[in-house]
């Protein structure tokens, strides 16, 4: 089974750039969709090797991994 978390604060924070969906060299991150389809990461933490790139490449800081 897989451990998945969300990795910004809030949801609604999230302007679902995909920005750090884009930049994980692991490709821990993927994007769900939510029952309104708005799309926000969420991270697998067996494959994230902590290196920050997502929280450096949010454009607004919401990230709190």
């Amino acid at each position: 089974m897989t451990n998945r978390i969300d990795i910004f604060k809030r949801k609604e924070d999230c302007c679902g750039c995909s920005a750090c969906y884009a930049i994980c060299p692991k490709g821990a991150i993927t994007m769900l969709a939510d029952e309104e389809g708005f799309e926000y990461p969420i991270i697998d933490t067996n494959l994230c090797i902590g290196c920050r790139k997502c929280i450096n490449v949010c454009p607004i800081r919401s990230i709190c991994k």
